[in-house]
């Protein structure tokens, strides 16, 4: 297995995420340095919180920049949750942000958009949708369940998902375009299934 770089901009323990790497024997390197991350042969951006808040230090740190280029150059990359949510144009959380315009589409509110009564945020083990094939879940099948905490999702992203979840709606579960994905749910949450999904992006997925 390549090197794996789990990018630190300070949102978000990254303590599980590098441990469930490291019990299917990935080489992982937490870090914020662009150097490092440069060498890396593949990159993981994690975050927990505010998509605002995330999106200021990835451009204080100038680590936005530097994801964005690695990205260009074909480097796979799997943002985790709020870090799957960087990857689009922009999201709509307490106004409007920009995002790293990886991938097409915007962060919206479930508010709004899924039946009334369904409890906000979204918390919970769900099936997952297939809508297309990819590499990353080559070791999981069509209604595996996988872990969610998450009050938005990615819209008008049709062109790059790769798996919904129903709750009241089916909301974008993972995406990937080329070398560029993203899981919205906790691979490191998600038991064997989400070791699984880490474990085929090690191996490299086809772009």
């Amino acid at each position: 297995m390549n090197q794996i770089a789990i990018i630190d901009y300070g949102v978000g323990n990254l303590f599980s995420l590098a441990s469930s790497f490291r019990s299917i024997g990935a080489e992982i390197t937490v870090t914020s340095d662009a150097s490092v991350i440069r060498q890396a042969d593949k990159l993981i951006l994690p975050g927990v919180g505010a998509f605002e808040d995330a999106a200021r230090k990835l451009r204080e740190t100038g680590l936005d920049t530097v994801i964005k280029q690695e990205a260009g150059s074909g480097k796979p990359l799997m943002g985790i949750c709020l870090g799957m949510q960087m990857l689009f144009e922009k999201s709509y959380e307490y106004g409007e942000h920009e995002g790293l315009g990886l991938l097409k589409g915007a962060v919206v509110p479930m508010q709004g958009r899924i039946p009334e009564g369904l409890k906000i945020p979204h918390i919970g083990w769900n099936a997952l949708h297939f809508t297309r094939d990819s590499g990353l879940f080559r070791y999981i099948r069509e209604g595996d369940c996988v872990y969610f905490v998450h009050s938005y999702y990615a819209s008008g992203c049709e062109d790059s998902v790769i798996a919904t979840a129903g709750y009241g709606a089916e909301l974008t579960a993972a995406v990937q375009k080329g070398n560029v994905m993203g899981c919205q749910f906790h691979p490191e949450k998600s038991g064997k299934v989400g070791l699984a999904i880490l474990r085929a992006f090690c191996e490299g997925i086809e772009a």
